[in-house]
């Protein structure tokens, strides 16, 4: 199976992202915004990312654009994970490079099937 970072500032929710995955077989990292989670990605690769938008310290666009320099995150799928729906905001996290998008509140089921769409296409 894969190794997913997931980022997002609210406990909860990332208990939440990381038990959904590990029941499935991944293996998952969890950090609380976008500095832990680059300074992580500096230091090993991961095959999947989903993050949270808005965060203190780095938000989710600016990860996804910072993740996007480093030679070892040019090609990894990048999933946002977000209350966030305007247009405009998904325009900008396509444009830093995130490959999708999943609406908070989630369904368990419909987060494992971004999941797995999304890493079959890598």
């Amino acid at each position: 199976m894969a190794k997913i970072l997931a980022v997002d500032d609210m406990r909860s929710m990332r208990e939440l992202v990381k038990s959904v995955l590990e029941k499935r077989g991944h293996e998952v990292q969890i950090c609380e915004d976008g500095e832990a989670a680059l300074a992580l990605a500096r230091s090993e690769t991961v095959d999947l990312v989903i993050s949270d938008i808005n965060m203190p310290n780095r938000d989710g666009i600016s990860l996804v654009q910072a993740l996007r320099a480093l030679p070892d995150y040019a090609r990894v799928p990048i999933l946002m994970l977000t209350t966030e729906d305007a247009g405009e905001v998904k325009n900008r996290a396509r444009a830093a490079g995130a490959n999708g998008w999943i609406q908070k509140p989630f369904n368990p089921d419909r987060l494992i099937n971004a999941v797995d769409k999304t890493l079959a296409k890598k």
